[in-house]
């Protein structure tokens, strides 16, 4: 008799348990951005990186008992479903679930600490999250929260992710370094530039997946390494599919912003995303700028490569086509193909199941608009291995890359021994320039030749001739003669403008024999300083600094219509100002507040920048 009334008290007792409800989920932001390594994005949601396990709790009305039965749902797209890994269901007993694993980490009264781990190839993207619990009737799910909203990234760290990195300094480097220098100039007179890749920044990560979004690439391919670096290829530029920046290798930058006015990618991708509008304006070191933090942003290891001497093959011949007259001046109506001085792109780690063993790992991307691939104006990923071999029978784009940086020349003139010593120039200063005739022969030679000189865009292309000057030297045999040039500023100087360089060219014949030589010289703009004060003590993290950018014009011209711009990721937003004038031997001074964010070794950037001076930038270091 007692054992029934036992029994009927509780059957009873189960007859009046409440449904199963969720209360509350707590997404454990902070031990999870630690264990992911993603505690540096400026984001209120939780950030994880795939094939590795996070934790969430989830508190329901009352203790689970045996027959209770729930699931976490996580939705991305418009159209979620399981046939497209859009729809991932996890379940925590016998009950089938989706292809990411769960399991009960703790149980503390009503509440359990839940871990999930995400497959190693999973879709990459801003997940909804949902619990459900199983009730007679159905599911119940929780309500729309944003706050739990999760976004999936790829994994450096994990050897079963496609971009495993296999170094712990590597992946620091290449996937949570927020600044670069990037190289310019020429190959014998290189300069660095400052970027704030900036991939933490506030409104940044929205800003990547804007860009999957605005690409129109299906969500179930943005698991995919090679996919998404070929998108990404694409929509970094404007050209055919109103993607983020605008190239202009014009001069006239009216309508937008001087590329060598950018301090670093941070305002061009928010300023992208808010107006949902192409930004004005990029070259090449702006694109690969961009491409490196969208690629960081979303895990990718990735870096910018800087190629000097870079060839552009137009026709796919491989070959470059150069076509000079006799005095060495390029004609530039017969040569279709180019060299730049330097051009900028990326580099992408991967694996590439897609090619023989060997040509994965760094693959070349670049985003800067020069020819198409695929009906889009795009490049690879092309494998670095595979180039450095000659493999070129491999997707993507390897032609085109291993024309860039294997050059080969068709002339109609014979080389010289005609040489002169590397040249370092500050704009607005007079060109020193000294000429060697070397006479290996054994009788003296008398060679006519013509000294000519020119203002050349980075990319090869001539803005205006300064210098046309015939003159006429013999060299003694088997001895060097030495002509010097004096060229004023003021010849050059008419035709200032954006990263600007002067090719002189020696170009003369003497018994029949041509001889020639060409030396390009990179313009040094004048300085910019950054300077930074604290309040009281030594530099904390979320203490107040101050930051002053001063500049005095050394010209003898007045600037007119002066932007400045800073930025410092993890330390200070991208900020500018204008002044309508600088007079010369005028100094400006801004001064602004800021507090630090990130630790370790900050950056913070300044250019100025107006139509009669581009290029002028300096960076300051800190350390936290």
């Amino acid at each position: 008799m007692f054992n029934l009334f036992s029994l009927y008290l509780v059957t009873c007792d189960l007859c009046s348990l409440s449904p199963l409800s969720v209360q509350s989920v707590d997404m454990c932001l902070q031990i999870n951005k630690s264990n992911h390594i993603t505690s540096a994005y400026n984001n209120q949601n939780l950030v994880v990186r795939r094939g590795l396990e996070f934790i969430m709790k989830v508190t329901f009305n009352r203790p689970l008992t045996q027959g209770d039965d729930f699931q976490v749902e996580f939705l991305i797209g418009s159209d979620p479903s399981p046939i497209t890994d859009t729809l991932l269901v996890v379940t925590f007993g016998s009950r089938p679930g989706g292809p990411w694993s769960g399991r009960i980490v703790e149980t503390l009264g009503q509440t359990l600490t839940l871990g999930i781990t995400p497959t190693p190839n999973a879709i990459v993207g801003k997940f909804r999250v949902y619990v459900a619990t199983v009730q007679p009737g159905g599911l119940q799910r929780t309500q729309r929260n944003q706050t739990t909203d999760l976004y999936l990234l790829f994994n450096a760290w994990n050897k079963d992710d496609a971009v495993f990195y296999p170094d712990e300094v590597g992946r620091k480097e290449y996937v949570l370094n927020d600044h670069g220098l990037i190289r310019q100039g020429s190959f014998d007179s290189m300069t660095e530039r400052s970027w704030d890749y900036g991939q933490f920044e506030r409104g940044i990560l929205d800003a990547c997946i804007y860009i999957l979004d605005a690409s129109k690439m299906p969500i179930a391919d943005r698991g995919d390494i090679i996919k998404m670096v070929r998108m990404g290829s694409a929509m970094i530029n404007a050209q055919d599919d109103n993607g983020v920046v605008v190239g202009n290798w014009s001069g006239n930058f009216s309508g937008g912003k001087a590329p060598a006015s950018w301090t670093g990618s941070t305002a061009i991708l928010l300023q992208y995303a808010s107006t949902q509008t192409p930004v004005c304006y990029g070259q090449c070191w702006v694109f690969a700028g961009v491409f490196n933090t969208f690629m960081r942003c979303l895990g990718i290891p990735a870096r910018v490569i800087t190629n000097f001497n870079s060839a552009h093959d137009n026709n796919g011949s491989i070959v470059t086509n150069l076509v000079f007259y006799p005095d060495g001046s390029l004609s530039t109506a017969d040569s279709k193909d180019s060299i730049w001085n330097f051009h900028c792109w990326n580099e992408a780690y991967m694996t590439r199941a897609d090619l023989p063993p060997g040509l994965g790992g760094w693959q070349v991307v670049d985003s800067t608009p020069q020819e198409t691939s695929g009906g889009y104006y795009r490049c690879g990923p092309a494998s670095v291995a595979a180039i450095k071999q000659g493999l070129l029978c491999h997707p993507f784009d390897l032609n085109f890359c291993f024309a860039e940086v294997s050059l080969k020349y068709t002339i109609l003139y014979q080389l010289s021994s005609l040489s002169h010593p590397p040249l370092q120039v500050q704009l607005g200063q007079d060109v020193n320039l000294v000429v060697n005739f070397t006479n290996q022969s054994e009788v003296p030679t008398t060679v006519k030749a013509v000294l000519s000189g020119i203002v050349i865009f980075y990319t090869g292309v001539p803005a205006a001739p300064f210098k046309n000057e015939d003159f006429t030297v013999t060299v003694p045999a088997k001895q060097t003669q030495s002509v010097p040039f004096k060229i004023a500023a003021q010849q050059y100087m008419a035709n200032r403008g954006s990263l600007l360089n002067l090719s002189f060219t020696v170009g003369g014949q003497s018994d029949g024999q041509t001889v020639n030589a060409t030396k390009v010289v990179s313009l040094q703009p004048p300085k910019l300083t950054v300077m930074v004060g604290k309040v009281t003590g030594q530099p904390q993290l979320q203490n107040q600094m101050f930051v002053t950018v001063s500049f005095t014009n050394p010209l003898n011209f007045t600037l007119q219509n002066v932007t400045v711009s800073m930025s410092g990721s993890g330390l200070i937003d991208p900020k500018t100002r204008s002044y309508s004038v600088i007079a010369p031997l005028t100094t400006i001074t801004w001064k602004e507040s800021f507090v630090p964010r990130l630790d370790g070794l900050r950056n913070i950037t300044a250019t100025l920048d107006c139509s009669s001076l581009r290029g002028v930038l300096t960076r300051l270091l800190l350390f936290f």
